[in-house]
Order: structure tokens, then C-alpha cells, then sequence
């Protein structure tokens, strides 16, 4: 064959395959392929298995609320196998993050997006501080990002002082904690 038959057959770049037809079966193979690969929350999950169920029917048609009950039925069978845990997910998170010098607010604000409730959410950033305190965190990001006393050129410090308050403070941190690592002495 030659490469102008071949180049003809190819899919153009970006075309999706089309998807399969929805069942309750595919839905749970989908389900273990994705928690195989990545840590994730019930309402991860769910978002990822109705985005398949929608662009099933789109394509195949069928009854949508049979399909989002299978998810519901799914979701429940992996949280009681113990496949889907949130507080599991939620304190393996939040303890990452505040290893890397992340704040309160930002882990707060992280988790809740990944639709952990507000109470597990609470229980683990407590958790995560009472491990790395606040004061730590913002000395590991001032010296990840060579913030205030981790400048490069030390000369420069007092000119980017707004600058550094500043980076920390879109960081998560509170004015009083980002002015004490800023104006600290390096170590």
C-alpha cells in the first residue's frame, strides 16, 4: 500500500473513536479501568461514568435515568467493597499537599472541589497540620519557589518583599505567617 492510502485511511487528528453502547457490565469495567489508574472520590467517579453514559447516548440513544441508576447502583457496590473510600482519598491528599507546602485554605479548597464533604475535608486538613505546622508549609514553599530568604540574590530582597508577601499570600497563607517567613533569617 502506499502512503497516500494509507495517509486516506487514517482518522484525522482529534477524531474520537466512537463510544460503546451503554450497559451495566461496560459501565463497571469502566469503573475498575479508572480507579486502576487514578485515586479518586465518588463524585469523580461519578462525573467520569455519566461523561461516558452522555456521549453514549448521544451516539446510540437509549434511556438516560436507567443508565445513571446502573452508576448509582456501581458507586455504591465500590464504596462497600472498600474500592471508593473519601476519607482514604482525602487524608492521602491532604497530606501530600502540606508535604509540599501547601496551605490550609488551598488543601480546604482542593478537596472540596473534588467533592469531599466538608467535614472529612475539615477532619484531614487538621490532621495534615497537626503533622506540618503552617509556619513549616510556608517555609517549604518560600523555599520551593526562593522566596524571601531563599532568594537567589540575597541583595534583592528588600525590593521584592511586596512581591514575595504577595506570593505567599495566593498561596493560602495569612499576612501574619507569610511577613514571619518573609522577614526571617535564612537558614
Amino acid at each position: 500500500m502506499e502512503q497516500a492510502e494509507r495517509d486516506q485511511e487514517r482518522k484525522p487528528r482529534g477524531a474520537q473513536k466512537k463510544p460503546r453502547k451503554v450497559s451495566a457490565r461496560y459501565l463497571e469495567n469502566a469503573a475498575l479501568h479508572y480507579l486502576k489508574r487514578y485515586a479518586a472520590t465518588v463524585s469523580q467517579l461519578k462525573r467520569v461514568l455519566v461523561r461516558r453514559v452522555d456521549r453514549s447516548i448521544r451516539v446510540h440513544g437509549g434511556e438516560r435515568t436507567e443508565a445513571l441508576k446502573w452508576v448509582d447502583e456501581l458507586v455504591e457496590k465500590l464504596v462497600r467493597n472498600g474500592l471508593i473510600n473519601d476519607s482514604a482519598y482525602a487524608g492521602m491528599k491532604a497530606h501530600s499537599l502540606r508535604a509540599s507546602g501547601r496551605s490550609s485554605r488551598v488543601i480546604a479548597q482542593k478537596l472540596k472541589m473534588k467533592g469531599v464533604s466538608a467535614e472529612v475535608v475539615q477532619q484531614k486538613v487538621a490532621e495534615a497540620t497537626a503533622e506540618v505546622s503552617e509556619d513549616d508549609a510556608a517555609l517549604i514553599w518560600a523555599r520551593k519557589k526562593r522566596l524571601g530568604p531563599y532568594r537567589k540574590d540575597t541583595s534583592t530582597r528588600k525590593d521584592n518583599r511586596q512581591r514575595d508577601l504577595a506570593a505567599l499570600a495566593r498561596a493560602g497563607f495569612s499576612f501574619g505567617v507569610a511577613k514571619k517567613i518573609i522577614d526571617s533569617e535564612p537558614e
